[in-house]
């Protein structure tokens, strides 16, 4: 007698009709995204960041076209990565031609290639009669102005000594000094050689010099003959050229030396120490909070 087992075996030995093993069911065919269908959210990446805009472009309108240049490209090639005190980096951007400018000429010559751009005019005493006039067209195009009597070695000697005493607009006793302070200056401006490079900008960069005449140069400051300059009265945060023009003496009183107290008479002093702790280089415990950083104040002169 079969069985409906019987019968269901010899079917499915004939036509494969019976029972097959259990399978999972088949997967659902992944569909292709139309055009026009809405994809899933997915964070954008994170953009790198922009360090252009971290680096404060400095022009600087030289008198000479040897001595201050080139100490101003060591100044970048040694700190514009930012490896000075307060991690700001910059580029300084010398202005300078063959055979030099007038005070005045290096004035105008700045204003006319920083635009928006931080503008400084590095220019001595020396014989100008221009000076007037170029400190005059300073403080109207909000210039800073990096003034030394009787010239830019005072700033170098400082590196390496206190220096005070009139000096009535002569430079010999700087240059004695100077050639007699480090062996790397032994020959600075014989043979027309006035450069600062190789051995030179070693000489400077030992530790701990630049601070020391930093200190130095505001020493001079509150040494001054007039009795009533302060170093600690210095400004050197950037300042918006934009800003309504200045008085004269306002403006130079950003060097710490007093409101009445004329720019010629300011012997010996240089005002190089501003810029380089303007730029961050150097940590300088009288400079005030609002001072610190490159953002503009407009209106507020500081003066």
């Amino acid at each position: 007698m079969s069985t409906w087992n019987d019968e269901r075996q010899h079917r499915s030995a004939q036509d494969g009709s019976g029972d097959l093993p259990e399978t999972a069911p088949p997967k659902p065919k992944k569909r292709r995204s139309g055009k026009g269908e809405e994809q899933p959210l997915i964070p954008a990446p994170t953009p790198p960041p922009d360090d252009s805009r971290a680096v404060r472009v400095v022009y600087v309108g030289c008198e000479g076209e040897s001595t201050e240049p080139d100490y101003l490209n060591h100044l970048n090639a040694r700190f514009g990565d930012g490896s000075g005190y307060e991690g700001q980096k910059f580029r300084i951007q010398p202005v300078y031609k063959k055979n030099g400018y007038t005070p005045a000429e290096a004035v105008a010559a700045v204003r006319e290639k920083a635009q928006e751009d931080d503008a400084w005019a590095m220019f001595d005493r020396d014989e100008h009669h221009d000076i007037p006039q170029a400190l005059r067209e300073a403080a109207e195009s909000s210039t800073e102005v990096c003034f030394s009597h009787p010239s830019f070695e005072l700033w170098l000697l400082l590196h390496f000594q206190e220096f005070g005493g009139r000096q009535s607009g002569k430079n010999k006793e700087i240059l004695k000094k100077l050639r007699q302070a480090h062996p790397a200056f032994k020959k600075f401006d014989t043979k027309n050689d006035k450069s600062v490079k190789d051995d030179r900008r070693a000489a400077l960069d030992q530790e701990g010099l630049l601070e020391e005449a930093v200190s130095r140069a505001k020493r001079l400051v509150s040494q001054c003959e007039h009795g009533s300059c302060k170093a600690n009265n210095a400004k050197t945060n950037s300042f918006s050229r934009d800003n309504p023009p200045k008085t004269t003496p306002a403006w130079a009183a950003r060097s710490g030396h007093a409101h009445d107290c004329e720019t010629l008479r300011r012997d010996p002093s240089t005002d190089v120490w501003r810029l380089v702790v303007s730029l961050g280089i150097v940590k300088d415990s009288s400079r005030a909070a609002t001072n610190r950083g490159h953002s503009y104040s407009a209106g507020a002169w500081g003066v």
